[in-house]
């Protein structure tokens, strides 16, 4: 290249007489440049890691990844996640040299108001981008969840000789990605399960933003891997070569997750900056981008230059890209035609349709009857499971105690994937990452359970797949202190209000079985976000529906579920405090008092309908009103007016039988019925 510094940038004549390496170096060096003015305009941003990282990438998209520009939702693609989310520039000059629905004036607004192109690629804004990713460690673990989809789809639909699924996923992972639990919980699971079909590339560029990874870290991660059971291998993340032969031994193992360690500089290229921490997040500066551009061999202006060669040779390789999905589109012909019965399934699982009429098979529970809402759901799971063959899941070691096993189902173990039921372990953050790209590749409506109290170390995950719209079901049970004698430690208090403020995720709270099997049906038939259905662990009595409104009617989110004429106050209850709810009211109706009951299982839902049917509901003319829930009053002054009043609890919890504890507390129908009272006393 160094004999083109002074050429211009004309991309009629700038790089014509290059091929081979040199015509690599170019693109390289294109890549570079891209993601530097792309940062440069936008004044904001992370130059460092796309210059550091530009050469494996390059291989890897050229040579290795299964892609193709003009069918980017190919379902048998490899999957690239950019775990790094913050080299974003890296991804987006990709797509664009590549040929995908990357346009030119979309690198130039980087980082603007409602471009194609935010900080952090995000799921959904642009072809090619697989995931949500930025808060570091999330992406390694999607890929653990799109590598396991894949191996579970092909365990179930391919035949010998007709592999209709079968595709890696790569990922490039920063020091940060390699640092942060998540990826430890999720690496330790692919290598369990033996998930050959992995590779990713550590960008190991010895730089955090404070400095030097030595820092705090001084572990050797590749022995780490090693131990996780992972092939591991160390290379010189600049020399293309050793990057396509660590990428074709990764490939040759198929027993084990691969961990490619790219030694690289970041900022590569840079006379001032290269191995600087300020390169990680900043741009270089006019004055540093143009040496920058001189030291590469690149023209320094125009910005955003592309040589015609470039786009050339990569639209060129595009075509071939392209060639590889027609291919697979006639295969998967010729296997429809096959086997007619597993195309019918597959286009169900791709479709994420849910059968006709599944509401009316589900479980009936007797009226009057004692029943945990969590053990409702493990029957209702069970008639799900048989009519949804893409409903898998699992739980973080506690498929006992949340009811989340498939019985008539097999687990899925190291060369065992046709199963549906996981075994995450005590890793609760892995499991929800692994869950979120699950959800990515298609094909499931995967379902993860554990304790309320414990989505808290899930909490960004679970954060990103509202983000993200991914269709993603969280059963969480020992909803509140009636958790009982665990103590304050696992009895969830603030949960329901954390949870709540999460815009697009819908928490839904079901006041006994019937509702149960109502929650889960809303859950499955929701597809731009995920869903978190508030179990409980204590027997709460089934409502009798002759007296009251249907279970159906918490599809709205809240509804009157017992009324009166004219009422004078209003009990608003969730989940277990509905039942104490409606026996309070029965205690104040013998008084002559007039009391409407309303069931607020859902808050989100019951936002979004009309404002008359919410009026309907709630009307502004009854301002005494009294909110049951066993968690903090935190968030109930959206329903109850500073008349009203929160039976809450805003402490923690108790370690003693759970009755003990709701009469200690008030939360029984005296109890609610005695601030009722009081309420109603007022002038």
């Amino acid at each position: 290249m160094s004999d083109n510094k002074s050429a211009p940038a004309d991309p009629k004549t700038y790089g014509r007489d290059l091929s081979g390496n040199d015509l690599d170096e170019l693109i390289v060096n294109t890549i570079r440049a891209l993601a530097m003015d792309g940062v440069e305009k936008a004044k904001s941003g992370h130059p460092g890691m796309p210059m550091g990282m530009a050469d494996a990438a390059y291989v890897l998209w050229s040579r290795f990844l299964k892609h193709s520009p003009a069918n980017p939702e190919w379902p048998d693609r490899d999957r690239f996640v950019l775990s790094a989310g913050h080299g974003s520039m890296l991804l987006y000059s990709l797509l664009h040299l590549f040929g995908y629905d990357m346009q030119m004036d979309d690198l130039m607004q980087f980082r603007q108001w409602e471009s194609r192109t935010p900080g952090h690629p995000e799921y959904g804004c642009a072809p090619g981008v697989e995931t949500t990713t930025g808060p570091l460690g999330q992406g390694s673990a999607n890929g653990v969840g799109l590598a396991l989809a894949e191996r579970m789809l092909a365990a179930q639909f391919n035949r010998d000789g007709e592999p209709i699924v079968d595709h890696y996923t790569y990922a490039i992972c920063s020091d940060g990605d390699i640092m942060e639990g998540v990826s430890h919980e999720a690496a330790a699971i692919a290598g369990h399960l033996g998930l050959g079909k992995i590779i990713y590339l550590y960008d190991d560029n010895h730089i955090t933003i404070e400095g030097d990874t030595d820092l705090a870290m001084s572990e050797d991660v590749g022995r780490r891997f090693e131990g996780y059971n992972w092939h591991v291998q160390r290379i010189d993340g600049h020399d293309r070569a050793a990057v396509a032969r660590a990428i074709e031994a990764a490939q040759a193992e198929q027993q084990k997750p691969s961990l490619i360690i790219c030694r690289t500089h970041i900022a590569k290229g840079s006379p001032n900056m290269q191995d600087d921490a300020e390169a990680h997040g900043a741009p270089l500066g006019e004055d540093e981008l143009r040496l920058t551009k001189e030291n590469l061999g690149y023209p320094a202006e125009p910005p955003f230059f592309v040589a015609d060669i470039v786009r050339e040779t990569l639209a060129t390789r595009g075509e071939e890209l392209d060639a590889q999905a027609d291919a697979w589109k006639k295969r998967s012909a010729a296997w429809r035609e096959a086997n007619p019965d597993l195309a019918v399934l597959w286009d169900a699982r791709m479709s994420g349709a849910i059968p006709d009429g599944l509401a009316d098979r589900l479980p009936r529970f007797e009226a009057g009857k004692g029943v945990a809402t969590r053990n409702a759901s493990g029957e209702v799971l069970q008639v799900l499971s048989a009519e949804l063959p893409g409903l898998a899941g699992g739980s973080a070691d506690l498929h006992p105690s949340t009811k989340t096993y498939i019985k008539q189902e097999d687990a899925v173990r190291e060369d065992a994937y046709a199963g549906r039921n996981l075994h995450f372990g005590v890793r609760e953050h892995g499991m929800g990452g692994i869950l979120n790209g699950m959800a990515l590749h298609g094909g499931f409506i995967p379902y993860g359970g554990t304790f309320l109290v414990f989505s808290d170390y899930m909490r960004p995950s679970v954060r990103l797949a509202a983000l993200s719209g991914l269709r993603v079901i969280y059963v969480f049970t020992h909803d509140s202190v009636f958790l009982g004698e665990d103590g304050p430690t696992h009895e969830p208090i603030e949960h329901f209000a954390a949870l709540r403020t999460m815009p697009n995720l819908h928490v839904i709270r079901p006041a006994d079985a019937a509702e149960t099997a109502v929650a889960w049906m809303m859950a499955l038939e929701r597809r731009d976000g995920p869903t978190a259905l508030i179990l409980t662990r204590q027997n709460i009595p089934v409502l009798d529906r002759e007296n009251l409104a249907p279970a159906e009617m918490l599809r709205k989110g809240g509804y009157v579920l017992l009324d009166s004429e004219d009422p004078e106050i209003i009990l608003i209850g969730t989940g277990s405090e509905v039942h104490v709810a409606v026996e309070a009211a029965g205690l104040l109706a013998e008084e002559g008092r007039r009391v409407r009951v309303v069931n607020l299982g859902c808050w989100e839902v019951f936002d979004a309908q009309p404002a008359e049917y919410r009026e309907q509901v709630l009307p502004r003319s009854v301002t005494r009103r009294l909110a049951i829930e066993a968690a903090t009053s935190f968030g109930w002054e959206k329903y109850v007016p500073p008349n009203g009043a929160v039976l809450g609890i805003d402490r923690y919890g108790f370690s003693a039988p759970w009755k003990v504890i709701a009469e200690k507390l008030g939360f029984t129908p005296k109890g609610a019925a005695d601030l009722a009272r009081r309420l109603l006393s007022q002038s």
